[in-house]
């Protein structure tokens, strides 16, 4: 189809260096579409670089501690994305030998893997002609066909799935080299438009190769598609961390070990509060709640104002207090083993930032 070859044909003169596409190796595929899930490349780059250094193969990845992962994963965010990729390490390691499934519908049984991450390890790795159907991918097919289906319903990645399985090339690699019209590249080129020319706002529609047969460009509908009705509720949440400092200039940390955002990873201790709080509502509850068995010297609020974090779904509201104690803290921490430890990001840009002498 002239579609597909028109596509693959931009790609070749337009693809973005990525260290993923140049090999077939699931492992590194894997990362890479883990790690880029909810994250921009350019942001994702770094952090592939050093789990590739660091665990060069999926029984390195099995074998550290989850803690190393995650402190490695620092700042990435979407944590449960980290916890999955070390459980996934360890069954394919330990269980399945460290032999990736070789198929889609073997791959979609691996924790955390979806349909989106399963086609596109097995099309990029093992040239399965199974099409991979993410944002960017909604987004081309939608302006080209002028496709009106609301891509929140359940019934819409069916559709475009339908879609580009119809125009995706049908060769298969076998023993030979990978030719220009097979189905990795067509995977590859259909995202690579969508980050790239066929963009969310405002695209560039005059220096586009499908300009003269792109549906919504003809009926001025661009910015109209796709169409996307869902909304997302967003939670505000109020976090007062209290950072205790005693004689000896340690600290106290917690591990999160309730389910929900940073679970495993550390954080100072946590008042949660309904709403934004001044010093007398933390002063109370640290002498009465929190820190009954020490003898409170000062409490002040590290800023005046409040750092709002945004995750997808929450809004946090957080508030850093200073408590200074008399007694020497039981299993404290100074600033350098504090640093060793894998933190929220917004709470490891805060002690970078304030120094804490701790």
């Amino acid at each position: 189809m002239d579609f597909s070859n028109i596509l693959i044909k931009w790609y070749l003169q337009n693809k973005r260096d990525l260290p993923w596409r140049k090999t077939v190796d699931p492992y590194q595929i894997w990362l890479s579409e883990i790690m880029l899930q909810q994250t921009r490349v350019a942001q994702g780059m770094p952090y592939f670089f050093a789990f590739t250094k660091e665990f060069p193969t999926v029984k390195d990845l099995a074998d550290a501690p989850e803690e190393k992962v995650l402190k490695l994963w620092q700042g990435l965010g979407y944590y449960s994305r980290a916890r999955n990729l070390h459980k996934t390490a360890q069954y394919i390691a330990y269980d399945l030998n460290g032999v990736f499934p070789d198929s889609y519908k073997e791959l979609l049984k691996l924790k955390g893997v979806g349909e989106y991450t399963a086609a596109a390890i097995a099309s990029f790795s093992y040239n399965e002609a199974v099409p991979v159907v993410d944002g960017n991918v909604f987004r081309v097919l939608s302006r080209y066909f002028d496709v009106e289906t609301d891509i929140a319903l359940p019934s819409a990645k069916k559709e475009f799935a339908a879609l580009a399985q119809e125009l995706m090339p049908k060769e298969t690699r076998g023993e030979a080299e990978l030719s220009e019209a097979n189905p990795a590249i067509f995977n590859q080129a259909i995202m690579e438009f969508g980050a790239l020319q066929c963009v969310p706002k405002s695209p560039d529609c005059s220096k586009c190769v499908f300009n003269e047969s792109c549906a919504a460009l003809q009926k001025g509908k661009v910015n109209q598609l796709p169409v996307k009705s869902k909304k997302i509720k967003v939670t505000n949440r109020y976090f007062n961390y209290l950072i205790l400092e005693d004689v000896c200039g340690n600290t106290l940390i917690q591990k999160r070990t309730e389910k929900g955002i940073w679970h495993n990873l550390y954080e100072f201790p946590l008042l949660e509060t309904q709403t934004i709080v001044d010093f007398d509502v933390i002063s109370k509850a640290a002498k009465d709640e929190m820190f009954p068995f020490y003898t409170i010297i000062s409490i002040e609020d590290y800023s005046e104002s409040t750092i709002i974090h945004k995750l997808s779904h929450q809004h946090l509201h957080i508030q850093f207090w200073k408590v200074k104690v008399k007694e020497k803290i039981e299993n404290g921490v100074d600033a350098e083993i504090l640093k060793t430890f894998p933190f929220p990001i917004v709470i490891y840009n805060f002690i970078e930032k304030q120094e804490i002498n701790c």
